[in-house]
């Protein structure tokens, strides 16, 4: 047989996958509630997942949820996310040691706007898809009293089962115990299933591991009132090899959204992924081709391969996928402008076109002059203290307009201000500070 032969057996056979087959290869897949889900995908369906609002905001860890729903769009599916505006109300106890903050409506409706914003970034590119449907449950339960829930759907669920859900078992047994709001919370989106399942003929759910609860909670109480199966998929939640969430860094959450976090910080965190990490995150929140994977996975096997190139190629596309090609660029024109050492020569328009996607503060001139580099990137934040700053000096860790620093008492001096009105301040390969100096006036 012809290698064109083979390619094009190849095509074919690839055309034959199931987006279950396809998750599944990727290891996005951590448990279905029915094999019959293989046959089923081979049709279109609608398929949701659940956003609540904590934040005006979603970040990395999100985004393995919202590439589930990405890639059924690509299979011809309809994805369909729900965002909580009555369940963030309540808050979801799944995988929290203690009961979540209540949020006020306001701030709700705020939160609900900046995840809508991150959904569609991912999920309304391609147009030749099966078009994304963003449904607010708020809808459909601001017309519930509490009596007329009760009857209607409270008195489906039995408490035996709701008292063994992992979430429910391990917060009764801790001192901080659960409320009844929180315990009511699988009520709420068991009803969710049911309600998509009636209005919108909606027959999969999507959630993360710690979601196997709430998920069966609504699969059962379809079959209670109709007889007809519906659907659960989970993923794996999104570890790193320390054990750690993704999503989240010392500094706080890795955020979506630009106004929360740059583009350019975005594009680092990705960049210092660790290489233990760096195969998983290129299976579960890219399309880039398994073949592809394996290739780089291979590659950082040999002596040859060059560090940060898998990582490398992961911020590329993630970035481009949550921030657009745009993005990308500027991430990686900023990238290029500050790495220490850079030839690209540091001016006053460079930095200025740079400072919207880069950490800034603003300090009078008697602030930074003559003051110890040490004492300067402890008061910014670059350093948590003085003899943190002068190891890492000694370590060759510190610059100043990418110029490296090898005096621990060196001063910032008159000739260091770019223009008389900048300063470009660098602490180890993760943190970057444009200094502006305030002037007289103000």
């Amino acid at each position: 047989m012809s290698r064109h032969s083979i390619r094009l057996m190849l095509n074919w056979m690839k055309t034959m996958q199931t987006v279950i087959d396809v998750l599944r290869e990727r290891g996005f897949i951590e448990a279905l509630t029915s094999e019959d889900l293989v046959e089923l995908t081979k049709q279109p369906l609608k398929v949701y997942c659940g956003f609540d609002p904590t934040a005006d905001s979603l970040h990395l860890g999100n985004l393995v949820a919202i590439m589930g729903l990405a890639w059924f769009q690509r299979f011809g599916h309809t994805p369909v996310a729900i965002v909580g505006g009555a369940t963030g109300m309540i808050g979801d106890p799944s995988g929290k040691s203690v009961e979540r903050q209540l949020l006020d409506e306001n701030t709700i409706e705020c939160n609900l706007a900046g995840i809508r914003k991150n959904l569609e970034a991912v999920l309304s590119k391609n147009q030749d898809s099966s078009k994304l449907m963003i449904l607010n449950n708020l809808d459909w339960f601001k017309n519930f009293s509490f009596i007329q829930f009760l009857r209607d759907v409270g008195k489906l669920f039995r408490m035996g089962p709701m008292l063994t859900k992992d979430s429910v078992r391990t917060r009764l047994q801790s001192d901080e115990g659960m409320s009844f709001t929180e315990f009511s919370y699988q009520l709420l989106q068991g009803y969710d299933f049911l309600h998509l399942f009636e209005k919108q003929n909606v027959t999969v759910q999507l959630g993360g591991s710690d979601q196997w609860g709430n998920i069966t909670a609504g699969t059962e109480l379809i079959r209670k009132v109709h007889g007809k199966s519906a659907y659960g998929i989970t993923f794996p939640l999104l570890i790193k090899s320390d054990g750690q969430k993704f999503g989240k860094s010392e500094k706080g959450a890795i955020w979506l959204s630009a106004e929360k976090l740059s583009v350019y910080e975005f594009y680092q965190h990705l960049i210092r992924v660790e290489d233990a990490d760096v195969i998983t995150l290129l299976r579960m929140l890219t399309f880039i081709d398994m073949e592809e994977i394996r290739h780089y996975e291979q590659q950082m096997k040999m002596e040859n391969y060059v560090p940060r190139t898998a990582q490398k190629r992961l911020a590329e596309e993630i970035t481009r996928l949550v921030h657009g090609e745009e993005g990308l660029k500027i991430a990686q024109r900023v990238t290029e402008g500050l790495a220490p050492g850079s030839k690209t020569e540091l001016n006053a328009a460079l930095l200025e076109s740079l400072s919207p996607d880069m950490p800034s503060v603003e300090l009078k001139r008697d602030e930074i002059l003559a003051k110890k580099i040490v004492d300067v990137l402890v008061e910014i934040g670059l350093q948590p203290s003085r003899g943190e700053a002068k190891k890492l000096i000694r370590n060759g860790g510190v610059s100043i307009n990418n110029m490296k620093v090898n005096d621990e008492q060196q001063l910032i001096e008159e000739k260091d201000l770019i223009e008389q009105r900048l300063l470009l301040l660098t602490a180890g390969k993760k943190n970057k500070m444009l200094v502006r100096i305030r002037s007289i006036e103000n």
